[in-house]
């Protein structure tokens, strides 16, 4: 029998995503997939998988405990606290997780999402070629909804048998989250506005309201008026599309977003610039800045060579000596060694937390 994780506890938000269920859309069918695709890849890339299945945490928080057999895991994603049997771990990190061992997530000072990846993904049902939970319509993942506490999810056996070697914090700047503005390519109803609004647009800063899920995102902001009016012929709509309604605000679709949409679409978010997006909370803002369709390729490409070097970005987890770590240990009966495991009563692996 292989291992599984058994979920103990699963705040609103978390579920199983994939690389999405792509090649439907004509047919309706959104393709769902991870919000922070960066993140996805990367907690993927150092198991050695390519898109597979696995958990996006939301700020509501995840637990799990291994059972059956050792399962290789991997995490990245926000600024979220992450505990194997309440030891604190980096904010990105790839492990062994033994039978037994339970692993937490809790959201950090930032961030809206975390990926917790295992050695060839989570074995759950596949629905139209995919595994991505896709709510709205009851598709995929367990049952089409988010996760609970009792759900058991299977994967396939590891290899890894030697934990002190192969685990490692990922050492990931492409997921630090600069305060640049998002890149945004200009179309395809951007003659709906005229060019003093699209100056504004682009001059402007934006907020995020409380109005988020993993359909859109909506921003409060400069009015960005329309020249033409705001209704158009419902066309296809694309992720990161920024359609401005007749409220006048920017609303930037993600990766539930709907097939069509009958709003003139200002621009788009590129590809990039998607995972940052979705790592912001309401409250945080923002600026845009437009960039050319050559530039935005030039960005895809080189976020995915970052992504690609995972491996090799892996560093080893060392035991660090913090204020938490020295509340818990008994200092007080003899001189010991803060840093040595059997004096202080656990590990603790040095990281950004």
């Amino acid at each position: 029998m292989g291992g599984c994780l058994r979920v103990l506890r699963a705040g609103p938000g978390a579920t199983i995503q994939d690389g999405g269920r792509h090649g439907y859309l004509r047919y309706g069918v959104t393709p769902a997939g991870p919000m922070d695709w960066v993140a996805f890849r990367t907690a993927n890339s150092a198991l050695g998988n390519d898109r597979a299945a696995a958990i996006e945490v939301s700020v509501g928080g995840l637990e799990v405990i291994c059972e059956g057999t050792p399962l290789a895991v991997a995490f990245a994603g926000g600024a979220f606290l992450w505990r194997r049997d309440g030891v604190l771990l980096p904010q990105a990190a790839r492990l062994l997780l033994e039978p037994g061992k339970t692993l937490a997530a809790r959201a950090g000072d930032s961030g809206a999402f975390a990926y917790l990846a295992v050695e060839g993904g989570f074995e759950t049902p596949v629905t139209m070629g995919s595994r991505a939970t896709h709510t709205r319509s009851a598709m995929g993942g367990i049952e089409g909804r988010m996760l609970r506490a009792g759900d058991v999810l299977p994967a396939g056996p590891t290899e890894r048998l030697d934990g002190a070697s192969f685990e490692a914090m990922i050492d990931a700047p492409w997921l630090a989250r600069e305060p640049d503005p998002f890149r945004v390519v200009l179309g395809p109803q951007d003659n709906y506005f005229t060019v003093e609004t699209l100056s504004a647009f682009f001059e402007g800063q934006f907020t995020l309201t409380p109005v988020v899920d993993r359909m859109a995102y909506r921003f409060d902001g400069p009015d960005i008026a329309h020249a033409r009016g705001y209704d158009i012929v419902s066309d296809g709509v694309a992720l990161g599309a920024i359609q401005i309604a007749g409220d006048k605000k920017p609303l930037i679709l993600m990766a539930d977003r709907q097939p069509t949409g009958g709003y003139p679409k200002l621009g788009h978010v590129v590809r990039a610039d998607i995972g940052r997006l979705a790592q912001m909370r309401p409250g945080e803002t923002c600026g845009f800045r437009a960039v050319s369709v050559a530039e935005a390729r030039a960005a895809l490409l080189a976020r995915e060579d970052e992504i690609a070097a995972t491996l090799q970005c892996l560093r080893p987890l060392r035991r660090a000596l913090t204020s938490e770590r020295l509340f818990e240990a008994n200092l007080i009966d003899g001189v010991v060694d803060p840093l040595d495991s059997e004096q202080t009563g656990g590990e603790f692996y040095e990281g950004k937390i």
